[in-house]
């Protein structure tokens, strides 16, 4: 079911969908519904859906399925963030590294509804290891894995590899973070024309 976003919260109108509806196999676990993340309490309301672009619901749905040909699935932390959540995390972290300032160019693309965090399960749903947990702002969120761990370098591997395909970019600080390719086509002209978002290519060989 699509949805309005809401002027208080959200930076440009435009539709927003919950991400199971278009692939129900997808879970979902939103962080900042929980008190397991940054503040160290619940950001939203209980029940909240994990919402995004149809875009970006529709390129998660073909991440998934290239993922179930590995017998591995998604799992997702964060979707559209309101503003207004978002003004909370930054005023925990002030870290511009890994939180973006809501009042500086376009905030976060997580406001937009073009970017998502997100992990892998096994066949069973299980979580499975990964180089950190969700907001772990050390050098071991980093994109490309440098530990000594093969499981947890194939298993990022293989998650670059599906949201790559699936038309997202990574994040170099943050491994679990996703943006849409074509993330300016959603935002208004001019902000679009003057954003500088960094880390959104990927960089390297996957």
């Amino acid at each position: 079911m699509a949805v309005v976003l809401p002027s208080l919260n959200a930076n440009a109108g435009g539709p927003l969908i919950d991400i199971r509806s278009v692939d129900p196999t997808i879970i979902v676990e939103l962080r900042y519904a929980g008190q397991n993340n940054l503040v160290g309490y619940p950001l939203y309301p209980r029940g909240t859906c994990a919402l995004a672009r149809p875009e970006v619901a529709s390129g998660l749905a073909a991440a998934q399925a290239f993922l179930r040909r590995y017998q591995f699935g998604l799992k997702i932390w964060d979707a559209y963030r309101p503003v207004a959540v978002q003004e909370k995390l930054w005023h925990a972290s002030r870290n511009s590294d890994y939180v973006a300032n809501p009042e500086i160019g376009v905030g976060s693309l997580h406001s937009w509804g073009v970017a998502v965090d997100a992990t892998l399960v096994d066949t069973w749903n299980r979580p499975v290891r990964m180089p950190s947990d969700f907001d772990d702002f050390t050098p071991a969120a980093m994109w490309r894995y440098m530990g000594p761990h093969a499981d947890v370098r194939a298993h990022v591997h293989l998650l670059q590899l599906a949201m790559r395909n699936a038309g997202f970019w990574g994040l170099r600080t943050e491994w679990w973070h996703f943006t849409i390719a074509d993330w300016q086509k959603y935002l208004p002209t001019q902000t679009a024309r003057t954003a500088q978002v960094c880390g959104t290519h990927w960089q390297g060989k996957l």
